[in-house]
């Protein structure tokens, strides 16, 4: 590719619809890279903001593997709304594959609002089993009748901190301090300063006889087979931080409801020294909790529906503590480096 950069082994270039591709320059072993890693920033951000973790990607798997970033939503149209990016960033994985016929797999790595905008994207990008008679199977979540994305075999889905219940709730946006009234006067305000996104996360977008988006997106429907797309990988995983996310709280970002968070404080992990605690959840849907915002709550259990492996992160101890959203993504590289463990974390887990 013209202008690819090469740094450590690693090449990397700009495309011109939009983006960055990083991959090894092993030449001789391009031939067996047949997985696709798709990694899509969070909102106001760009595709640089994962570019420390991308190359930390194809460096431990340089022979398997094509990492893009994404930047079909750079900057201000992050503010365009979470089914407007979806679309976008949905296209941009078409122009991906058809450029890639070697492809055979996909992954999404995701961060903040960047996690949403992926849900939406593979809802649109999937495509049902078939069955033994060539019909389309029933959107059954059941990981022995698998779809594709685009005619990809789905691998990993990867989000981190990122407000899968919103950001209405109780506590779910941490620089609001709980107080109700400083919540309820953001959900009236929001999308003076965040547009249609802030509508979305706030769930305030009911209009013309809809449901909120974020609701719409816990099940299959019309306008996309939403949770079928979600089972259809193999392993959904979601990193959270505990404390110190300013803007996204733990609760949001790891679908629990306040009553399921897990005592952490005791755990200790050498290797890993910022993660905190980590549980697998079976598919299980869950009867409501949450009586005072059953809203939040059937997010919660449509959610449920799919297994989730869910990884807990605290700085706690850290002096880059109070920048927790972008030390988790180690964004920046060495000025963010207390989140490497967790590029780590999600490396040694990673299905290939």
């Amino acid at each position: 590719m013209e202008n690819a950069v090469v740094e450590n082994g690693v090449c990397s270039a700009e495309i011109t619809s939009g983006g960055r591709d990083v991959w090894s320059n092993k030449v001789s072993e391009s031939s067996s890279v047949d997985h696709l890693v798709v990694m899509v920033h969070g909102i106001l951000g760009r595709a640089t903001d994962w570019k420390f973790a991308a190359e930390l990607f194809v460096q431990m798997f340089p022979d398997k593997i094509i990492v893009h970033c994404s930047e079909r939503n750079v900057a201000t149209l992050t503010l365009d709304g979470i089914d407007v990016m979806g679309e976008r960033l949905a296209k941009e994985v078409v122009e991906l594959i058809h450029r890639n016929p070697s492809l055979r797999k996909i992954s999404f790595v995701a961060h903040s609002v960047g996690g949403l905008v992926a849900r939406y994207a593979i809802g649109k990008l999937y495509r049902p089993p078939m069955k033994e008679n060539g019909d389309m199977s029933s959107s059954e979540c059941e990981e022995e009748r698998r779809g594709t994305i685009y005619g990809l075999e789905a691998s990993n889905f990867i989000t981190v901190a990122t407000p899968h219940l919103g950001s209405r709730g109780s506590k779910q946006v941490p620089f609001l301090f709980g107080v109700s009234a400083f919540e309820k006067a953001a959900s009236c305000l929001v999308h003076c300063i965040f547009g249609r996104t802030g509508r979305h996360l706030f769930l305030t977008d009911d209009v013309e006889g809809k449901s909120p988006l974020l609701q719409r997106m816990v099940e299959d429907n019309d306008e996309c087979l939403f949770m079928s797309a979600l089972c259809s990988f193999h392993r959904r995983v979601v990193y959270s931080n505990v404390s110190y996310d300013n803007f996204v709280g733990w609760a949001t970002s790891s679908i629990r409801c306040d009553s399921e968070l897990p005592r952490w404080e005791k755990f200790v992990n050498c290797k890993y020294p910022h993660i905190v605690y980590e549980e697998y959840c079976k598919a299980c849907p869950k009867l409501g909790e949450n009586i005072f915002n059953k809203l939040e709550d059937e997010l919660v259990t449509g959610l449920s529906c799919a297994s989730w492996e869910k990884v807990d992160v605290s700085f706690h101890k850290s002096w880059q503590r109070f920048a927790a959203h972008s030390v988790i993504q180690a964004k920046g590289g060495s000025k963010h480096k207390e989140g490497v463990d967790v590029i780590r974390h999600m490396l040694d887990k990673f299905l290939l």
